[in-house]
């Protein structure tokens, strides 16, 4: 480990030298030689290095995602060309370089850092071994030498003999107490981290073995840091807590705001927002714009959670426009005014009938039952006054020979039958 640290030893003096600025700043504040200061002085430099790499996490994050998407094509790729080794890098290249992708850039942020890490690692071996380094000059040693963090000193380690450790003016077993619970946060706090974005922001419809292999690092990380962990100094075991903790809250932030589409959290994230819309009927922000936006011009290509969330809109009379905003549905827009009267432009609202009991329609029924019977006997009385009218020596125009047929008429005419030609019998019922 010192050999891999004084392969870093040209960035030694800038990390020294923020350290010592921020330990200027907290000096002031709790004591120059208190592990407070010093303590203070190395998470500092955990946060500034980290929102310096900001740009490289969200590369990561693209990269990561850019990868899963080619896992598909990637697993195609690797059955085509099992036997022929050469040809399936070269056409794993080929895909790499068509999709824009670059398998490294899921690795930026932690090779970006690993120099401040072995940096800060060769400041604390020096005073530990009471060697000035970078800025530090004797002072500063003898200071930082003098700073305990709950007992343990900044340069002690795990595996410190117990002469080493009084040296540093502290005992064994405050040492290793204090070292053994910084390793566990700090391999918990790994642990948790991948655990997140293997629970949450990984898309579940579609398998891969890059979904394996994440799962396996969600082990392997947490064991590596535990194994390490013994003979990292107090000091870069605060360092890598920190940076452990800030990972896990920056992962946090982007799994709510901008989680990884047909991932759980995705789910979770479009129904916050479906609830969001349905209250205030307006878009907020311009992320929430840009995710509405991608999931109209996808189409019928959107994933499940998706397609729940634009038919969840539906039901609460809005529609998702191409911009990124939603619109009430013309179902939703009111058609009539207070009184009752459809609204310009608008048809009226429809009405259901009102039901009625059984005892209203069968007094319904009776009621409709009489004026047609009633009907119906008037329309007999005035025909048989009619006939009563006509004279009896009145004859037809148009009277055939013989007279039957005449009186025959009448006859049918005083009976209520109907006039005309009759049809004609079946001939089985003459």
């Amino acid at each position: 480990m010192d050999t891999i640290a004084s392969l870093f030893s040209f960035i030694t003096t800038p990390v020294s030298w923020v350290i010592v600025q921020f330990h200027s700043l907290y000096g002031a504040i709790f004591g120059p030689d208190t592990g407070w200061a010093w303590g203070l002085s190395i998470v500092s430099l955990v946060i500034l290095i980290r929102i310096c790499l900001i740009p490289l996490f969200v590369k990561q994050i693209k990269a990561t995602r850019a990868m899963q998407t080619l896992q598909p094509e990637m697993k195609k790729i690797q059955e085509r060309y099992k036997s022929d080794k050469q040809r399936q890098s070269e056409e794993m290249m080929k895909l790499y370089k068509e999709s824009g992708t670059n398998p490294l850039s899921s690795c930026l942020p932690i090779l970006a850092q690993s120099p401040f890490f072995f940096a800060l690692y060769h400041v604390l071996s020096g005073i530990a071994s009471n060697d000035t380094i970078g800025v530090i000059d004797k002072p500063l040693l003898e200071s930082a030498q003098k700073a305990h963090i709950f007992g343990a000193p900044l340069a002690a380690k795990f595996m410190d003999s117990e002469e080493k450790v009084q040296a540093l003016h502290a005992s064994l077993t405050d040492v290793r107490v204090v070292t053994a619970i910084m390793i566990i946060l700090m391999s918990a706090s790994q642990f948790f981290t991948q655990r997140q974005l293997m629970t949450k922001n990984v898309d579940t419809t579609v398998k891969t073995p890059f979904m394996q292999q994440q799962k396996m690092l969600m082990y392997v990380f947490p064991i590596m840091f535990a194994v390490f962990g013994i003979n990292f100094p107090v000091g870069v075991l605060v360092y890598w807590l920190t940076t452990n903790v800030w990972t896990m809250g920056q992962q946090m932030f982007v799994i709510r705001r901008n989680p990884t589409p047909g991932s759980k959290a995705q789910a979770a994230f479009l129904e916050r927002l479906q609830k969001q819309l349905t209250h205030s009927k307006k878009v907020r922000g311009r992320g929430n714009a840009n995710v509405i936006k991608a999931i109209v011009a996808k189409g019928r290509d959107r994933n499940e959670f998706e397609r729940k969330f634009i038919n969840g809109l539906s039901k609460e009379g809005l529609v998702a426009q191409a911009d990124g905003s939603v619109a009430l549905s013309e179902s939703s827009v009111a058609t009539e005014t207070e009184d009752g009267t459809p609204a310009a432009g608008g048809a009226p609202k429809r009405q259901q009938p009102k039901r009625q009991s059984k005892s209203q329609r069968q007094s319904a029924a009776a009621h409709s039952k009489a004026e047609s019977g009633a009907e119906t006997a008037s329309d007999a009385k005035t025909s048989l006054e009619k006939t009563q009218d006509e004279p009896e020596d009145a004859a037809p125009k148009d009277k055939p020979a013989g007279g039957k047929s005449g009186s025959g008429n009448a006859r049918q005419a005083k009976s209520g039958q109907r006039k005309g030609q009759q049809r004609p019998k079946h001939p089985s019922k003459k």
